[in-house]
């Protein structure tokens, strides 16, 4: 009879004459491996803009930063495809309201550098998330500077400031619950509700050092305050070009299969009530299993390639080496 563990544990190459063959290409596996990580973090890069070097979150050793390991964040936030869509899908929720819309269509270049734009709020996440303390708080600091500079008015003479805690809370609960919503369908290891809950409690801890105020600490409270600014609320023209140039996100070819799966994903993260807002009829059941089939295939596999060298391994590599206490304080 077969023993199916006959071979178990598995010898050396050299002990198994069937494997020796094989022995001289182990090399080579591991050169083809490094290799598509390497190609796979360069189209990553491409595709969103991304700036900074994964490397800095290696310093100071033993920083935990404003969360630590083992928070909701660092989980949530180490999902790329996830991060991505949810992102794109809560740009077009801040885009329902006319003077959040307003200070960045006054104030920035995103029409023409969508990728930039989003590129600096992906560091800002990452900093924030895992960067060690004095990093993130700076960072902070340096969006709330920028933040007391920008002033305007709407077309019909609405005026608004970009520090109004209002609109930061506004922006907070889009981000937040777009990030969530995205990370609860496409990752393979959805959190259970008290880790959702846990979830918004730390990410309030960023809104807060923002300016904005009664922030949510659990995943019902969020979903409740975002409905309470649906009177606020408006499409105009702003709002259309925004989703279109969401819609016909800007990449290289060789990124555009995988760039499409994600802009309708981001679509359909959106709440009903925004869809409606939007004119878009959400998609069928069948599109959206195939969706988030493949975008979870792809997130698994960019996991895989960043194992070792994303923001989130670095951080963890440096959480190795530990502080003396006198060295750390919380910086929540």
């Amino acid at each position: 009879m077969f023993n199916p563990f006959r071979f178990w544990p598995p010898r050396p190459a050299a002990d198994c004459p069937f494997l020796a063959p094989l022995a001289p290409l182990a090399p080579l596996a591991e050169q083809f491996s490094a290799t598509l990580k390497t190609q796979l973090g360069q189209r990553v890069r491409a595709m969103t803009g991304a700036t900074g070097d994964a490397r800095d979150f290696l310093q100071p050793a033993g920083d935990p930063g404003l969360f630590g390991p083992d928070s909701a964040a660092w989980q949530v936030h180490a999902h790329f495809v996830a991060m991505m869509t949810g992102g794109l899908s809560s740009l077009m929720l801040q885009a329902l309201h006319p003077r959040a819309l307003a200070a960045v269509w006054d104030h920035s270049n995103f029409r023409t550098q969508l990728q930039a734009r989003l590129g600096r709020t992906a560091l800002f996440v990452a900093t924030t998330t895992y960067g060690g303390t004095a990093a993130a708080l700076q960072t902070i600091e340096r969006v709330n500077r920028i933040h007391a500079q920008i002033r305007g008015t709407l077309p019909d003479g609405t005026p608004y400031v970009a520090n109004d805690p209002a609109l930061i809370r506004w922006v907070h609960l889009g981000e937040t619950s777009s990030f969530l919503r995205a990370y609860q369908d496409l990752s393979l290891q959805p959190l259970p509700m008290a880790r959702q809950d846990q979830y918004f409690a730390e990410m309030a801890q960023v809104g807060q050092r923002l300016g904005a105020h009664d922030l949510p600490l659990t995943r019902h409270q969020a979903l409740v305050q975002l409905q309470a600014y649906r009177p606020e609320l408006r499409v105009d023209e702003r709002t259309r070009q925004t989703v279109a140039l969401i819609e016909h996100y800007p990449c290289e070819p060789l990124d555009r299969p995988l760039v499409g799966l994600i802009v309708r994903a981001a679509f359909q993260m959106l709440p009903d009530w925004a869809l409606d807002m939007l004119e878009r009829e959400r998609s069928g059941p069948l599109e959206q299993a195939a969706v988030r089939t493949a975008l979870q295939g792809m997130g698994a596999s960019l996991a895989w390639a960043f194992a070792d060298t994303g923001v989130a391994a670095r951080a963890r590599q440096r959480m190795a080496h530990p502080l003396k206490a006198a060295e750390w304080s919380p910086g929540i």
